[in-house]
């Protein structure tokens, strides 16, 4: 049995499912503990090597993804590896783009659109979303 994160662990988001997501901010240690099995980095260039199976989506800071295609590919991955693996989710500081990617992953799992953005500001952090086009990008996630 693979060692799995609990919703008490830092940075780890219980979706209603019972998935869990870990959401960091790269620019901080990585935590204690088991590893990501599979991390969506999102980050405006190439992120580092880690010794775990990854995915780079381009997303610049404080903006949306450049490719939105790829986003919600990336996203619905990550929503379904969730279901048996370690998944985690970073940018930079693991706020805006992580919790709009985050609020994306909620609405996939059944939370409604509008309330998605409340949902990971209560669940994960409560400064989650940063601005007013990533909140408009997760209200508008839900649309396909």
């Amino acid at each position: 049995m693979t060692e799995t994160w609990t919703p008490a662990d830092p940075g780890v988001l219980s979706l209603p499912s019972g998935r869990l997501l870990r959401g960091r901010g790269l620019r901080r240690p990585l935590p204690t503990g088991p590893t990501p099995t599979y991390a969506v980095y999102l980050l405006g260039k190439q992120p580092p090597e880690v010794p775990w199976e990854s995915r780079w989506l381009r997303w610049p800071d404080f903006r949306l993804p450049s490719d939105r295609a790829d986003a919600r590919a990336a996203l619905g991955e990550a929503w379904e590896r969730a279901a048996g693996e370690r998944i985690e989710l970073a940018c930079g500081g693991g706020r805006g783009r992580t919790g709009t990617a985050l609020a994306c992953i909620a609405i996939l799992d059944g939370v409604p659109a509008d309330r998605a953005v409340e949902f990971v500001r209560r669940e994960y952090d409560s400064h989650a979303v940063e601005t007013p086009w990533q909140k408009r990008y997760v209200r508008h996630f839900g649309d396909g």
